[in-house]
């Protein structure tokens, strides 16, 4: 008698309804999971260099590169690591410019110009690289001047509508709203008021806020790709199965291929119209002082971003520091 079959992961369902990718340095942990896309930032990569089995990659770069600056030596680590992950997956991985760059259009521009140059030297197509770049106005700026270009970016540190409408009227390739640290701000507003039965789940102020840019992209055709970032639990990854792009930590990957439970599709591009009536959502004006202005009053955008520049700021020169040694 045949064995009934096994009951698919909940990793294996997600996939059918969502791109996943998976978000860290560690590329030896990733290749179990088989994922389309990998994303890095300054502190995965700061957390990947640290540890012993990828010292000789470490060593190996700072060997071909003798007598430069740590500063330079991390664009060279970051690409290292790059190469390493687009060996392993079929789609593309995104490397992100120096933080200290957040508000400087030009520096950002050379910057990547830069970093696309690094990975083409090694024969890669730049169509596989997403270039991270804070979504401050600045960086918003460069990205528009970057995709004219045909390099492609991925709009890091987005916390609000705003944020995602700007980049879309860029032409940004891709927006990576922040889930769990948006869930983080207001679990510490609510404090002792804060009740996972009511502020979790669908309610979840993370997940809503990547749903209300979803509807918005959807119901006024902006063809910039979404993909729900940071998340602290699978339940904020399930909460948004049908989103264009999944970024997800080895952790939560590893739980989900541990699941079995159903999962649904959440998000539509179907019911955008009717999402955005529900919250009387219009075309927001998109010149810098309505920009500034808009991210200006939304208290929690404007603290997590200034709070993500400033940490990733702090572990790249972490990074240079374990460089220098």
């Amino acid at each position: 008698m045949n064995s009934a079959p096994s009951a698919s992961s909940q990793l294996e369902q997600l996939k059918k309804l969502t791109t996943v990718v998976a978000d860290t340095g560690d590329f030896e942990r990733m290749q179990a999971f088989q994922p389309q896309d990998a994303t890095t930032n300054p502190s995965l990569i700061l957390k990947a260099a640290q540890q012993s089995n990828y010292q000789s990659l470490v060593n190996s770069v700072k060997a071909a590169h003798p007598g430069i600056s740590p500063t330079d030596l991390v664009d060279y680590i970051l690409v290292a690591f790059g190469l390493e992950i687009l060996k392993i997956i079929p789609g593309r991985v995104s490397t992100e410019v120096d933080a200290h760059l957040s508000f400087d259009t030009k520096a950002t521009v050379a910057k990547a110009k830069h970093l696309i140059a690094l990975y083409e030297s090694h024969g890669i197509d730049r169509k596989r690289i997403l270039i991270k770049l804070a979504g401050t106005w600045e960086g918003i700026a460069a990205a528009k001047e970057l995709e004219a270009q045909g390099i492609h970016c991925n709009m890091t540190l987005l916390f609000s509508l705003v944020q995602a409408a700007a980049c879309g009227a860029a032409n940004a390739k891709l927006i990576s709203p922040f889930v769990g640290r948006i869930t983080d701000w207001y679990k510490a507003k609510l404090g002792a008021n804060w009740s996972d039965v009511d502020n979790g789940g669908a309610n979840d102020p993370g997940v809503t806020s990547v749903k209300r840019i979803f509807h918005y992209y959807k119901h006024f055709g902006i063809a910039t790709e979404i993909m729900g970032a940071s998340f602290r639990n699978t339940s904020q990854i399930l909460e948004l199965a049908g989103c264009d792009l999944l970024t997800i930590s080895p952790e939560l990957l590893a739980e989900l291929s541990a699941g079995t439970a159903a999962v649904s599709k959440k998000l539509d591009a179907a019911n955008a119209q009717g999402a955005l009536s529900a919250e009387n959502i219009r075309p927001l004006k998109l010149d810098e002082s309505s920009f500034r202005l808009q991210l200006n009053n939304d208290a929690m955008a404007t603290e997590k971003l200034a709070e993500g520049i400033r940490n990733f700021c702090i572990d790249t020169e972490k990074l240079e520091g374990l460089l220098a040694k």
